[in-house]
């Protein structure tokens, strides 16, 4: 079902399981709130026996389908505005321990918000390690200087090894500040959430998927 979080920025969210073993915020990508993030947090909610949110990133803004709106709308979040409504989404799930998971945009607002003590495991499905230069603004902090002063330690990297979005020398500056990481050497980007796409691969996303419920609950 749709909630509002105090910001009035909307949520999808699943709290039908009677005991659930924690609870998850995702963060999506950059084409926002639509029916795979109803279809996820329900799968989620009933594979992981969680209370699961999913936080729409572009609150008020009328973008459309269109990617090329969206990228340029970036650069217009901000890092304060965005990292509170996550908050607000785990303490709209009401379990004692709270992780986050999010995919290509919202992975990288996962590396920013290792800054917060909120969030007991963090995992990050091909997010942006370094922002891209469209997307750049003085509302937008770099997500490895959050990681620098935050809990590196408790975040998780996705990463296909083909991604130009998380280039080697991006990921190792991930692995000097000990995030965990687990490269899928034949993948580009976004090859787990969505089986629409053409770069989705089956047997990866599904060691993907086991390895973060592992990490989470871990």
């Amino acid at each position: 079902m749709r909630i509002n979080l105090p910001s009035g920025t909307a949520c999808e969210i699943d709290k039908t399981v009677a005991n659930p073993k924690m609870g998850l915020v995702i963060a999506p990508d950059i084409f926002s709130l639509r029916s795979l993030y109803d279809d996820l947090v329900k799968r989620l909610a009933t594979d992981w026996q969680m209370a699961v949110c999913a936080v729409e990133p572009f609150p008020g803004l009328e973008l459309g389908p269109e990617i090329e709106p969206r990228f340029a709308a970036v650069s217009s979040l901000d890092d304060e505005k965005h990292l509170r409504d996550l908050h607000d989404a785990a303490d709209a799930l009401g379990t004692p321990e709270v992780g986050l998971l999010g995919f290509c945009m919202g992975g990288m607002y996962c590396f920013k918000s290792a800054r917060s003590n909120r969030f007991k495991k963090i995992v990050s499905f091909y997010g942006m390690i370094k922002i891209p230069d469209g997307w750049k603004s003085a509302t937008q902090r770099e997500p490895l200087e959050y990681l620098k002063t935050g809990h590196a330690d408790r975040v998780l990297a996705i990463i296909g090894g083909k991604d130009h979005y998380t280039p080697p020398v991006d990921v190792a500056e991930l692995a000097k500040l000990n995030v965990e990481t687990q490269i899928y050497p034949d993948a580009e980007h976004a090859f787990a959430h969505d089986a629409s796409r053409p770069s989705h691969r089956a047997q990866d996303a599904a060691d993907a998927y086991r390895r973060t419920e592992a990490w989470l609950l871990s």
